[in-house]
């Protein structure tokens, strides 16, 4: 499969970036490597659609990764010449650890991922069902800053109906990870997809990334829409109905 152009079988892991490329050692800094690393992220391309993670991901327990993210980001903080003896930075290290086990990149653990509540579709309702302007809070997996915008999801019952909480909590989930916004919308698509039974899902995902509006051009002004689209909403009149929902006026309540 192929994300934004490049192939899954790309060899943009970590593994392919400690090894050579074009005779330069990456490890080496050399020009031509710094070119090939800054292309890769600003071409904001993904390799696959599974987030890249390797098998011994889960051995250490959530304790012991605080603990070692806490030291290395010490160590990276001392290397930018920040003063840890001072009473606002001295607890950042720990604080940055936590933040990122416990909750910016907790969606990487399979124990948080929710589980779904479904319930027999009594009414019979055959009709689109919209959920608008989900919050989207993840980070870009190139610079590692945020990428912040809404997610709006839909789907047609194949029998059973869903908990309205948990397609956010689904969104969430998929979001509090490193993330590419091509991936991030297909793994909500294909997450909803099995859950709910039925091809019959659509998902529009439209965000700001900080890495375009904090570095590189500094746009603030641009955002970017991804969209995955399966089974009847593949069909130009049913998508064009979901775009109307998502593009009416929020209920004032």
């Amino acid at each position: 499969m192929k994300l934004n152009g490049i192939s899954s079988n790309t060899p943009l892991n970590g593994n392919h970036l400690n090894g050579k490329h074009n005779g330069h050692t990456l490890n080496g800094h050399s020009h031509d490597v710094d070119q090939l690393i800054d292309a890769i992220g600003d071409e904001h391309g993904a390799a696959s659609i599974d987030t890249p993670m390797r098998p011994d991901a889960f051995d250490l327990d959530d304790d012991t990764k605080i603990d070692l993210i806490e030291e290395h980001f010490r160590e990276i903080m001392g290397i930018l010449g920040l003063d840890l003896t001072d009473d606002s930075l001295k607890g950042s290290p720990r604080r940055v650890a936590k933040m990122y086990v416990k909750e910016i990149f907790r969606g990487l653990n399979p124990e948080n991922k929710p589980a779904p509540t479904l319930f027999d579709n009594k009414f019979r309702y055959n009709e689109m069902l919209v959920e608008k302007d989900i919050l989207v809070q993840t980070y870009c997996e190139h610079h590692f800053v945020p990428i912040i915008g809404k997610a709006h999801v839909a789907y047609i019952s194949s029998g059973k109906v869903i908990g309205l909480s948990k397609l956010n909590r689904i969104v969430e989930y998929f979001s509090k990870r490193p993330q590419v916004q091509e991936r991030l919308t297909v793994q909500i698509a294909d997450e909803l997809k099995k859950v709910l039974e039925t091809e019959d899902v659509a998902v529009i995902v439209d965000a700001k990334h900080l890495c375009v509006s904090t570095r590189g051009v500094h746009d603030v002004n641009s955002s970017t829409i991804t969209a995955a689209y399966g089974g009847k909403f593949e069909d130009e009149a049913t998508r064009q109905e979901f775009l109307r929902y998502i593009s009416c006026s929020n209920v004032t309540i």
